[in-house]
């Protein structure tokens, strides 16, 4: 197993991403523990020493049965995450009994890693309420010692986390984000990546395998990639991308099958950086792979726009939930825009499409939109 260092601590580049753990009957919010457990007694004997949960994992299901799991193994031999669930705005005022009930979900006295979850458009205003205290709380926490590192995970764009850096970014010792070679550019990742780095913050990832996209690729593409490496697996190169990027610290893959946890560790029994010309080539698939409305941003719809709508990043949004077959990112940033500005407001007046260079059928674009977030 590949290892990093972290302050003084000495983290598995690999790390069990507890939100996809087997389950009985197709049913998300019931965990087959027994498969679970084994998952968890391979990934230990193969040198794994980070398991990721959170409160909102499988149906709030998923601290429990890491809790009961892990309490086998001495308390120092594992590093154990979990996170505030802001992706509530419910859950705010609830810093403290969340907290209290988490640990006594996973049964430790601590958290090594504790973060506050999902920063984005939609509670960015909420977590920066000193109203709520739930920064204040968790510093006290780490001060006494029951968060020994505290951080945060984000799905936001780069203008909502810079918002969040600039408030707590002097406190915050790591970052989760989602980093794989199609969201590199796609969303943004590599600029967020940059952001962290002039904090001096290193970086988590997750989604390395964009929820399976990455695990079978066509096979023109395979074919390409082949002919650089021979011997690489395909879920191996998205590893491998991110290998070659020096701020990352700690990689998190939910593994729900014993077969996808051998295969990864195997992975990650060595490290394999790419070159330039692999990289090259797979940033090229990358981008081959989105096919999406093919705006560049240059933004001359928006000053023809009645509604004032932010097309460039409407159409950002629809190319991502299109490519991902819907998902949470679009519906929950367009939840935290005015109404007036939403996809829905826009009158069909097809003023931004007589400037646009691209020739985008912008108003098609947007109703599409709608009925695809109904």
């Amino acid at each position: 197993m590949v290892y990093k260092e972290f302050q003084d601590l000495k983290l598995s580049a690999l790390g069990l991403g507890c939100m996809r753990l087997p389950v009985v009957g197709n049913d998300d919010g019931i965990i087959d523990e027994a498969s679970a457990a084994e998952m968890v007694e391979y990934a230990v004997s193969r040198g794994i020493n980070y398991f990721d949960t959170a409160w909102g994992y499988h149906g709030g299901n998923s601290e429990t049965a890491m809790g009961k799991i892990l309490e086998k193994y001495p308390r120092e031999s594992f590093y154990l995450a979990s996170k505030f669930p802001g992706y509530d705005l419910t859950n705010m005022p609830k810093a403290e009994e969340i907290f209290e009930r988490q640990l006594e979900k996973c049964r430790v006295g601590y958290f090594d890693f504790y973060l506050f979850h999902n920063v984005c458009e939609m509670n960015i205003d909420a977590y920066l309420d000193s109203k709520y205290g739930i920064y204040e709380y968790l510093l006290k926490q780490k001060e006494n010692g029951r968060i020994r590192h505290l951080g945060f995970s984000a799905h936001g764009g780069y203008d909502t986390m810079k918002r969040f850096l600039e408030a707590y970014g002097e406190k915050m010792e790591f970052c989760q984000l989602q980093i794989n070679y199609i969201d590199w550019d796609f969303q943004d990742a590599k600029k967020k990546a940059e952001l962290l780095k002039e904090y001096g913050i290193p970086v988590w990832v997750m989604e390395p395998l964009r929820g399976g996209k990455l695990a079978a690729l066509s096979s023109e593409d395979e074919a390409a990639l082949k002919e650089l490496r021979p011997e690489e697996k395909i879920p191996a190169w998205a590893f491998r991308f991110l290998q070659s990027l020096p701020e990352v610290k700690m990689i998190l893959s939910g593994m729900s099958t014993m077969g996808q946890l051998e295969e990864n560790i195997r992975t990650f029994e060595e490290e394999k950086p790419l070159n330039d010309a692999e990289m090259e080539r797979l940033l090229d698939i990358a981008d081959n792979m989105i096919n999406g409305v093919p705006c560049t941003a240059c933004r001359y719809c928006t000053s023809h726009c009645p509604q004032g709508i932010d097309i460039p990043a409407m159409l950002k949004l629809y190319n991502e939930h299109v490519f991902t077959g819907g998902g949470f990112i679009a519906p929950m940033t367009i939840e935290a825009i005015p109404e007036e500005h939403r996809p829905g407001a826009c009158v069909g007046c097809q003023s931004c499409e007589a400037v646009c260079p691209q020739q985008i059928k912008i108003s098609e674009v947007l109703a599409d939109f709608v009925q695809k977030l109904k």
